[in-house]
């Protein structure tokens, strides 16, 4: 019981947005993973091509812990051997600090 208190209590976000935004990617791989999610669905082998310097156990790990706060979705495929694909939510631009540079077209006006 004392493990699930101590787990919800390091889960718990800022209240103000900024903050909030921040916590969420920081490190130093959540913000480079997103901005190539960005362009579409990818899977795990594709991630770690495009992010060379990162280990395997890292990217798992961060695509993880952005899974948890609803930035990245994880799809599993039911195939031999089993693919699983991730995906950045409506959520993951509003995150991302530059994510406005990347997701849509300059406001006019």
């Amino acid at each position: 019981m004392a493990k699930l208190a101590k787990r919800l209590q390091t889960k718990r976000l800022p209240l103000l947005p900024a903050e909030r935004a921040l916590k969420v990617i920081s490190g130093r791989w959540k913000a480079v993973i997103l901005y190539h999610l960005f362009d579409g669905p990818r899977r795990l082998s594709v991630l770690k091509t495009l992010v060379p310097d990162i280990t395997q156990k890292v990217l798992i790990q961060q695509l993880r812990e952005m899974e948890e706060h609803g930035l990245v979705r994880r799809e599993i495929f039911a195939e031999i051997p089993s693919g699983v694909e991730y995906s950045a939510t409506r959520l993951g631009p509003r995150a991302y600090p530059f994510g406005a540079l990347r997701v849509g077209p300059a406001p006019c006006g």
